[in-house]
């Protein structure tokens, strides 16, 4: 039998993100499913401002991390300059994250293929 990995959701929130550099890129803030496949579809990410106060979010789609479980860390192979150049979104006005058109621009941002085209 193949020993599967899992976690629950509430263990992700609040984790540190760091890049193939060890850069801290921020943290997990949540985790947005698909409500009817109920796959992870994004992960929303916390970077910048100070102490929670001019933070931006961003929503990165699942496949980009790589999560290593020894050190609970979670990695994005990303530059922080790039980073700070992905589409985000202000903590009180989120995105419609069921606008295909936001979501296109989502994944080609991080070099994947939309959920819906795999």
């Amino acid at each position: 039998m193949q020993n599967v990995k899992v976690m629950r959701a509430s263990e992700a929130i609040g984790e540190t993100v760091i890049n193939a550099q060890g850069e801290d890129l921020g943290e997990i803030r949540d985790i947005v499913l698909d409500a009817e496949t109920g796959q992870i579809r994004y992960v929303v990410l916390s970077f910048g401002g100070f102490l929670g106060m001019g933070d931006k979010l961003f929503a990165i789609p699942w496949n980009s991390f790589k999560y290593v479980q020894e050190e609970k860390l979670y990695v994005l192979d990303m530059e922080r300059e790039r980073l700070e150049q992905a589409p985000g979104f202000d903590p009180e006005h989120w995105p419609d994250m069921e606008d295909t058109n936001w979501s296109q621009e989502v994944h080609e941002f991080y070099g994947h293929k939309p959920f819906w085209q795999i």
